[in-house]
């Protein structure tokens, strides 16, 4: 009986729904973090009878049944989340589409919409760094490094570093690296707020001084942009569809059993 097989799709399609829902709560107060949506397709049809309608003759319709659903995808929507003041001058948050570029100690280059920046104190110098110590780019794809002596760090909303030396007058360090992707749906989560780019997301685009869509903030985070009451609705809404498909099983069971019991 396809009904079997075809809830039991429907059941393991809603479970795997439920486990994205839950990822995405878990997140709610994860700096930068971007929400999930799961994306489903429905499966093969048996074709049991086709259209045959000729010169106003015949089915004008099919006859199928179909074998159930599956998940196809899991798309990430890169919304803005609400930006938090936090004073903190190391904290950048980004108004726009774009991305903070990390440098790992392998290496690679991974990006981030989290902005809490820490300063690394190496001897007479401070390096700008995640929280897991990697290393934020700047334009020229280096370090960003703070002299001792040197205070007053600003960002401006294009992203330019400026510092007070021990003289008292204004230096530029250089510009926060941020980019874009074509398709930044198609960045791989690494983990850690982590970002890495793929074949399907294209190469990072590097916005310029000029760019006015996406500016930084200095002193603020960007919050989490999942939508608590969204996310309960989809889980009752998951819950029901579970239950349903559920109950399809046991009703076929039944059918299946009456079949069996049946006498001359």
């Amino acid at each position: 009986m396809r009904a079997l097989w075809t809830a039991a799709s429907g059941m393991k399609a809603q479970q795997l729904n439920m486990d994205n829902i839950s990822n995405n709560l878990a997140n709610v107060n994860t700096t930068g973090y971007k929400k999930q949506r799961v994306e489903f397709k429905d499966l093969l049809y048996e074709n049991i009878k086709k259209s045959n309608l000729v010169e106003g003759q015949g089915s004008p319709s099919n006859l199928q049944i179909g074998h159930g659903v599956m998940t196809s995808a899991t798309s990430r929507i890169f919304e803005n989340g609400n930006l938090e003041r936090t004073e903190n001058p190391t904290d950048l948050a980004l108004d726009g589409a774009g991305f903070f570029a990390i440098q790992n100690p392998n290496g690679q280059n991974l990006y981030t919409r989290d902005g809490s920046f820490k300063l690394s104190v190496d001897e007479d110098t401070k390096k700008l760094v995640t929280t897991e110590g990697y290393t934020v780019l700047s334009a020229d794809d280096d370090e960003i490094i703070i002299e001792n002596g040197q205070t007053d760090l600003n960002v401006d909303a294009s992203g330019k570093i400026t510092v007070k030396n021990s003289d008292g007058e204004f230096e530029e360090l250089g510009q926060i690296k941020v980019v874009q992707f074509l398709n930044p749906a198609g960045l791989e989560a690494t983990g850690k707020n982590l970002y890495k780019a793929t074949g399907a997301s294209g190469e990072e685009i590097v916005l310029d001084e000029e760019d006015a869509e996406t500016s930084v903030y200095q002193g603020f985070l960007e919050t989490s942009n999942v939508q608590v009451v969204d996310e309960m609705i989809k889980m009752i809404t998951a819950q029901r569809a579970y239950e349903m498909n559920s109950k399809s099983i046991q009703t076929a069971d039944d059918m299946m059993q009456m079949a069996n019991n049946l006498r001359r």
